[in-house]
């Protein structure tokens, strides 16, 4: 199957409003930032390729697990920050030394949208805060542009 971006941000944006929800991923209903993640993928592909299995707000904390990190690399293809294009996923460590646990999907150059706890999947500003914690970032499987 071969992606086209722009598709990718239109879904996304299809999840703008969807309330905050953890361990949720039903559009216009609730999510998370890895829900926004999984139903994006089940938007584009239809079956997600794993499931998360449980997960608690502080699972990396209690871990130290890289999980999020090792499931993106499983399941989507590793590219380097700086060839990071629109319909690409991010993934952030919100602080320099924890796991990473946050991810987004990037829309335009400088705006990303993601869920975060206590608003709806929102469309910001991919500022120096946000970026000075991107972890890593990947591309969807079969992206074509």
């Amino acid at each position: 199957m071969s992606l086209v971006r722009s598709d990718i941000t239109r879904a996304v944006r299809g999840w703008l409003g969807t309330p905050y929800h953890h361990r949720a991923s039903l559009r216009l209903v609730g999510c998370d930032c890895i829900g926004l993640v999984r139903g994006l993928w089940r938007d584009l592909y239809g079956s997600e390729p794993e499931s998360p299995g449980p997960y608690t707000g502080e699972w990396a904390e209690a871990t130290g697990n890289e999980a999020l990190l090792l499931a993106a690399g499983r399941n989507l293809v590793p590219i380097p920050l700086a060839s990071a294009r629109p319909g690409d996923i991010l993934i952030f460590r919100i602080r320099a030394d924890a796991v990473a646990k946050h991810a987004a999907v990037l829309v335009e150059d400088d705006r990303m949208i993601h869920a975060q706890e206590g608003v709806p999947v929102s469309e910001v500003a991919l500022n120096r805060w946000w970026r000075r914690r991107i972890a890593a970032a990947f591309a969807l499987p079969g992206v074509t542009d």
